[in-house]
């Protein structure tokens, strides 16, 4: 057995002359166990909240949705569009003309994104799985044309989930001047309907600012005949979505961009990214300040086995091997609590995903879970157990160099 390891294994679990040292280790190992722990824990919570929202997400987002790199919309003809949508991995294709317009019902306004989409959106994405209310998935009926506005909007609007009356939408005239003795002239008005439904994705981005109606409407609205703002897809089951994406963008070169559900929403999972690496970073200052302990330990120990020291010495062990001693024991006292802490992180993570321990409020139903989501990536784990190995090593490095060349 490797010489150094066998004498710090030995160290590590035999009873110490001074009783402080076997309480300051096990303090140690637990201290260390507790900072990894929450490491585990913090960041499965981070990413069943990431899970959360990407599900959220699926309800009202496209699989795939080619947008032009320069301007807001592009030809709805366009040979590369066209190309694209004719690929065989294609079942559904929707074009969209989406912009910002200000809605208005009776005393009531509120800014808002009107989605023009075709009739084919409900087999796009999985709308018609988050519409409240006693209609259906509509956006017009012969001459009449409808609105779908997200429940929150309705509420701030005041039409609940059937509005009797026209819900009126101004939008900015694309072309002329704008003439300030009539400024009513200065935009394109025309009204929506109910179909007796709204939306609700629980996201406040789409509840609150978005209204559904027919590509046909929008385009009027906004001057964009001929015209659309995305290319919606959704792939057939089976396909390998990796490389339709890829062949789609190399069809659209650099005049369109091929964006998967992530990427239509950077902003958002970019930001959760960011509060997971500083939950990271703060609970790995913790953990170092939990690793001041196991320099205790061993600065004890190093005085409690000087006369070990000099018996080893005496026959045969030089410095380096010494000093590799008190090193690896500082290493194992990383490991067991790394190994402690993750199993106890595990188990806890378990827990909350079953039996949902830590609830969300006191009020079953005040939010979109009842308790935190919990989502263990094993990738995080093995990031954690580096972390807290590398963090021991570092810790123990210096300290143990020092005080074996002070104990000569």
């Amino acid at each position: 057995m490797y010489f150094p390891f066998y004498i710090a294994r030995r160290y590590l679990f035999s009873k110490k002359k001074t009783n402080a040292i076997n309480i300051i280790s096990v303090i140690s190992v637990i201290g260390v166990a507790v900072a990894t722990m929450a490491l585990v824990i913090v960041l499965s919570v981070f990413n069943g909240f990431h899970d959360l929202v990407a599900s959220f997400f699926t309800n009202f987002d496209p699989q795939l949705k080619v947008v032009p790199v320069t301007g807001k919309t592009a030809p709805a003809d366009d040979p590369l569009l066209t190309k694209i949508r004719q690929l065989p991995q294609v079942a559904v294709a929707t074009e969209c003309v989406e912009d910002q317009a200000l809605a208005m019902y009776h005393d009531k306004q509120a800014m808002v994104t009107v989605k023009g989409v075709d009739d084919n959106f409900d087999s796009l994405t999985h709308i018609t799985e988050i519409l409240y209310g006693e209609g259906e998935f509509s956006l017009h009926a012969a001459n009449l044309q409808y609105g779908i506005p997200g429940i929150r909007l309705a509420a701030a609007l005041g039409t609940s989930a059937s509005f009797g009356d026209y819900l009126r939408i101004y939008a900015p005239q694309r072309e002329g001047q704008y003439d300030v003795m009539s400024p009513q002239e200065g935009f394109v008005v025309d009204s929506v309907l109910s179909p007796g439904v709204v939306f609700a994705v629980n996201q406040s981005k789409y509840d609150r600012n978005y209204i559904i109606t027919s590509v046909s409407f929008a385009r009027l609205l906004f001057g964009e005949d001929g015209r659309l703002s995305s290319l919606e897809l959704r792939l057939k089951d089976g396909s390998d979505f990796e490389a339709v994406k890829r062949e789609m963008q190399k069809i659209a070169g650099e005049k369109y961009r091929v964006l998967d559900r992530f990427e239509q929403q950077a902003d958002t999972f970019k930001i959760m990214q960011i509060e997971k690496m500083m939950a990271y970073i703060f609970l790995t200052f913790i953990l170092v300040v939990a690793c001041f302990n196991i320099i205790g330990s061993l600065s004890m120990l190093i005085i409690d086995k000087k006369k070990d020291v000099a018996t080893l010495r005496s026959l045969g062990a030089d410095d380096k091997q010494i000093t590799r001693i008190f090193l690896l024991e500082g290493r194992m006292i990383s490991a067991l609590g790394a190994v402690i802490g993750i199993g106890l992180g595990l188990l806890l993570c378990w827990l909350q995903q079953t039996y949902g321990l830590v609830k969300m409020g006191e009020r079953s139903g005040s939010f979109v879970i009842n308790s935190y989501p919990v989502s263990v990536h094993y990738v995080d784990v093995l990031l954690v157990f580096l972390t807290v190995m590398a963090v021991g090593w570092i810790a123990v490095w210096y300290p143990v160099r020092y005080f074996t060349r002070e104990n000569k």
